[in-house]
């Protein structure tokens, strides 16, 4: 599907500067330069924040159709050897959100030069990544004025073949929510222990402890994760730490099931502050809920696959998370895979998708634009 843009250049050019969420002020501004020379009268342009919202005039509209495309980085310091690297020191495109723009980006132009029956509203949504953008974009003032009859997103996937979409009817991602707890105690000498109050005993313990609230606390056919990813304590060899963090993360099947993780952890927590003497704090940061797919819009995609020629697969059902959900919670819609066949995986510093799959993405999005329009 041939576009009179240049997709790999976009790709390349959107992948120097990746920025962290809610402050992709020069991918905003890449982005408008863009839209702003593809522009007609039946082209109208909003901000918010960081994002952006473009809504692509009907012919004779019955309903909105909305695309989403996700536009932050990570914290991640690239590894690749590419000419075009990240030039953010310490920051990366890891998850492929400039393949996601990219692709927005070529839909519109096909919708533009190719009008649809049905209004198209692009949403080019800040801080997935985190704290999480898609609610309070969702809350706007702006989005609500264009708001979706129905939505629809795509998510690179670098373990499928370019050529190749996938998706599910039902539950996509899973309920996520952040964790980071901080432990209070008293510092001293490594050589008189039972002067001090030990953090790093402390939260060692709780890290052990706290994994039997999957093993023994949760219904056994109810699918749940903890994760500690980071732990830090103390400053020297030979002193006791007086404090202790630990981060990480909570995942479940069912939105239920995070409250009653969270009420648990929170029962440890007094437990703990008793028995090591000691302060706990708990913060749960951004939480995001499920991507739940609706089953007639999954069928339609995937009858639209087969007759594109793309190569259609079932997915499974996934412990990742992606605030897409908080859209979907409100609005009818679904969510795919695209393959991109790279070696390496999402948030890893050698990712490196195959830009081949750049107009399987453009043909998969356009061609599900005019099923829903049908």
């Amino acid at each position: 599907m041939a576009t009179d843009i240049d997709l790999r250049q976009i790709r390349r050019e959107l992948h120097q500067i990746p920025e962290l969420g809610f402050r992709e002020f020069k991918t905003q501004a890449y982005l408008l330069e863009k839209i702003e020379a593809m522009k007609t009268d039946r082209v109208s342009i909003k901000r918010w924040r960081t994002g952006i919202l473009v809504k692509v005039d009907g012919l004779s509209p019955k309903q909105t159709i909305g695309f989403r495309s996700d536009m932050d980085g990570l914290p991640i310091t690239e590894s690749t050897n590419f000419d075009f690297k990240s030039k953010h020191a310490g920051r990366m495109h890891a998850c492929g959100h400039d393949f996601h723009m990219t692709i927005a980006l070529g839909v519109m132009q096909h919708i533009i030069d190719n009008p649809l029956q049905d209004d198209a509203v692009f949403i080019y949504q800040p801080a997935e990544e985190g704290p999480g953008g898609a609610l309070p974009m969702l809350q706007s003032d702006e989005f609500q004025e264009w708001k979706p009859d129905v939505i629809f997103a795509l998510h690179i996937a670098p373990e499928l073949p370019v050529g190749t979409v996938s998706s599910r009817e039902g539950l996509l991602f899973a309920n996520t929510s952040e964790l980071f707890i901080d432990f209070t105690g008293l510092g001293g000498h490594a050589a008189y222990p039972h002067l001090s109050r030990d953090m790093t005993v402390a939260a060692s313990n709780f890290v052990i402890q706290m994994q039997q609230i999957i093993s023994r606390g949760l219904n056994p056919l109810e699918s749940a994760v903890i994760t500690v990813g980071k732990m830090e304590s103390g400053f020297v060899q030979n002193a006791i730490a007086a404090t202790a963090r630990l981060e990480g993360t909570i995942r479940t099947m069912n939105p239920e099931t995070i409250g009653t993780i969270k009420e648990k952890l929170e029962r440890l927590m007094k437990g703990f502050e008793i028995s090591h003497e000691c302060k706990i704090i708990v913060d749960y940061g951004a939480n995001y809920y499920q991507v739940y797919n609706q089953d007639k819009y999954v069928a339609l995609f995937e009858r639209t696959m087969h007759e594109q020629g793309i190569t259609y697969m079932e997915a499974n059902a996934a412990m990742t998370g992606e605030d897409f959900g908080d859209m979907l919670k409100e609005i009818p819609g679904f969510m795919f895979w695209l393959g991109v066949d790279s070696p390496y995986g999402l948030h890893n510093a050698m990712l490196n998708p195959n830009e081949e799959a750049l107009e399987v993405g453009i043909r998969s999005v356009t061609s599900m634009f005019k099923s829903l329009t049908n």
